[in-house]
């Protein structure tokens, strides 16, 4: 995973990754993280949220989830 790939989002370093499959498509996958000073570090792992022909498609639907996942959850 590249760092140019983290965003910073309502309090989220969000971090999409994508790696590709035997069949040339590529898994979108994400990492969640959030340093809370009252319950600690918190983390959280998605994998193979969708799949996509290539891997800015894969990237950017796992930025997508993640804001939305992070939107609702407040």
């Amino acid at each position: 995973m590249k760092d140019e790939h983290i965003q910073h989002y309502n309090g989220y370093a969000v971090q999409p990754s994508a790696h590709r499959l035997p069949d040339g498509s590529f898994s979108s996958n994400l990492l969640l993280e959030r340093a809370d000073s009252v319950h600690g570090d918190c983390r959280y792992r998605f994998y193979s949220l969708d799949y996509f022909m290539n891997e800015e498609q894969a990237l950017q639907h796992s930025t997508r989830w993640g804001r939305n996942w992070v939107d609702s959850r407040g």
